[in-house]
């Protein structure tokens, strides 16, 4: 390794954090890596003080330092080679298959390397992905066990848990809003519509 993985190494807020029970191709590596420099990161979205164009300004920074640091040789180009060195340095794992795929799913010019533009459109190409692995994660709080829908009484015990207390009867009133085919219950497509 260059000396410049022990010098300097991104903030932790940039790290890549292996999650023990995800076995889903769209928690990859580079998915992992997508959400943690995501614009709509939790915090971002908390923060009272930052404007849309702050927070975007800050991602872009905060992308630039990783691009940078991805950048052993610093042409100002991130290899397949180059990726996955930096992902495992950060802790991850990445086969130089899935670097190459990474890199070439991005690589506009096809010199089959990354530039900034090139990896901030691999950092926002997977939002979709990203977004539907997080509506299926919350989904799964609420469902009934093994049910695979949302039923009121599932929705009442959530809520619970989460400090709002409503009766079966409120619950079954904001089902009905957003239940689709009125069978009482939401399916997954019909919280992910509720959740838009």
């Amino acid at each position: 390794m260059k000396t410049k993985h022990g010098a300097a190494s991104p903030s932790s807020s940039n790290s890549i954090e292996e999650k023990p029970n995800s076995t889903s191709p769209k928690t990859s590596t580079v998915g992992r890596l997508r959400r943690k420099l995501s614009p709509t990161r939790r915090e971002d979205k908390r923060s009272v003080s930052s404007t849309g164009s702050e927070a975007r300004k800050n991602y872009c920074s905060e992308l630039q330092k990783v691009f940078n640091y991805f950048d052993e040789d610093g042409d100002g180009k991130i290899s397949p080679s180059e990726l996955q060195s930096c992902v495992r340095t950060v802790g991850g794992e990445l086969s130089m298959d899935e670097a190459e795929a990474a890199v070439s799913s991005s690589d506009l010019n096809g010199d089959g390397l990354l530039d900034f533009e090139e990896f901030q459109k691999l950092m926002e190409a997977g939002g979709e992905e990203d977004k539907n692995y997080e509506l299926r994660e919350a989904f799964g709080m609420y469902e009934m066990e093994g049910s695979g829908c949302i039923t009121p009484t599932s929705l009442k015990r959530m809520l619970s848990r989460l400090g709002e207390s409503k009766s079966t009867e409120d619950c079954k009133t904001m089902i009905r809003m957003f239940d689709l085919n009125e069978d009482g219950v939401l399916s997954f497509d019909e919280f992910r519509v509720m959740m838009r």
